[in-house]
């Protein structure tokens, strides 16, 4: 066993407390991660404030980036020194889904009560999200990693892990936009910001933004919205009936896990348009929709988890793009805090004004 710093959920909707625990040796087909930046996801939110469920004590975190420092028998094709990505996409590789290259719907259970995390009196410590990144060091299942260039820097990789790959994701994987179609985004937060970038490189003739800050609307015109709309408006689907000439939008993005944005989405469609689920409200929540009128216009809903991605598939592709400067990751970047700042960068991230906050280890 190892000791390492982890920032520990002990009690629902309570701050964190940073202490020590234990990290135990990868076995086969894991690796060790030294953390260098670990960014924090309204996921992680959802799960401390007990939204999700889950077994207390846990470590959350699940978008980091890092080094690799040891690893199992099993590992092919990484070494110890390479920086690698660490995400919460853990794929067996012979399931159905990962059969299909849909790992982010892998069916095989794993088992985060008995994973390589224990308090340091040897009770059970709660894996969380299959990566528990709020910690100096993580243990992963190697379909969690991907490398990452040497001249890349960590809290930009760490994006990739999940902000990034799931709103831009949705628009090029899950709905596949094509050039001159018109998309709305509900959200202009972390995801919703990736999302646009998303509709912008996939060429959508129109990208519509829409948020309650006004400032974050702002941000959206810095990633590509093309017109922004507050959603607190009196009718925000008049305002883009207006802006697309009666059309209206052949996809609809709602990027917050809010229930009037999804209430709001399918007003928003254009016949045979599609509104995607991409941000997550807490389990038991529900939203209302007319069938008749999805049916009469031909109309969808459909979701998209982790942006259908398929990490070797994707992630060099982003990596690429954010090289050639036609991917923004490190002006996703809000602020940069210590493990032992958590807690305040958790509150900063609840205000709903930041881009990304980011966790950096020295």
């Amino acid at each position: 066993m190892t000791k390492i710093k982890a920032a520990v959920c002990r009690t629902f909707g309570a701050p964190l407390t940073v202490e020590e625990v234990d990290l135990r040796a990868p076995q086969d087909d894991e690796v060790e991660v030294t953390l260098s930046a670990c960014a924090i996801c309204h996921s992680d939110l959802s799960y401390m404030d007990g939204g999700w469920g889950g077994t207390l004590p846990a470590v959350y975190g699940h978008e980091a980036a890092g080094t690799i420092t040891a690893q199992g028998s099993g590992v092919r094709g990484y070494s110890a020194g390479d920086r690698v990505l660490v995400t919460l996409i853990r794929s067996c590789g012979h399931c159905p889904s990962c059969s299909d290259a849909r790992g982010v719907q892998c069916s095989t259970p794993y088992d985060k009560s008995t994973g390589p995390l224990a308090m340091s009196d040897g009770g059970t410590l709660e894996h969380g999200l299959a990566c528990g990144a709020f910690a100096e060091k993580v243990v992963v299942h190697h379909s969690q990693i991907v490398k990452i260039p040497e001249t890349m820097p960590m809290d930009a990789a760490s994006l990739l892990s999940c902000g990034v790959i799931t709103g831009l994701g949705a628009v090029v994987n899950t709905a596949r936009i094509r050039p001159g179609q018109t998309v709305v985004v509900i959200g202009a937060g972390g995801v919703g910001l990736n999302a646009i970038q998303g509709a912008d490189i996939s060429g959508a003739a129109r990208i519509i933004a829409m948020d309650l800050l006004p400032e974050k609307l702002e941000d959206a015109k810095d990633f590509g919205a093309t017109d922004t709309i507050l959603a607190d408006a009196p009718k925000p689907w008049k305002e883009v009936s207006s802006i697309t000439d009666g059309r209206m939008a052949d996809a609809v993005f709602v990027t917050v896990g809010a229930l009037p944005a999804y209430d709001l989405a399918l007003r928003l469609l254009a016949p045979h348009g599609d509104a995607y689920i991409v941000g997550l409200p807490h389990s038991g929540q529900m939203s209302e929709y007319e069938p008749v009128v999805l049916g009469a216009l031909g109309q969808g809903l459909k979701g998209s988890k982790m942006g259908d991605v398929v990490l070797r598939r994707d992630i060099p592709w982003m990596v690429d793009l954010y090289q050639q400067g036609r991917l923004k990751l490190d002006e996703l970047i809000s602020g940069r805090w210590s493990l032992d700042q958590i807690n305040e960068a958790i509150a900063d991230t609840r205000t709903g004004a930041a881009r990304r906050n980011v966790i950096v280890f020295e």
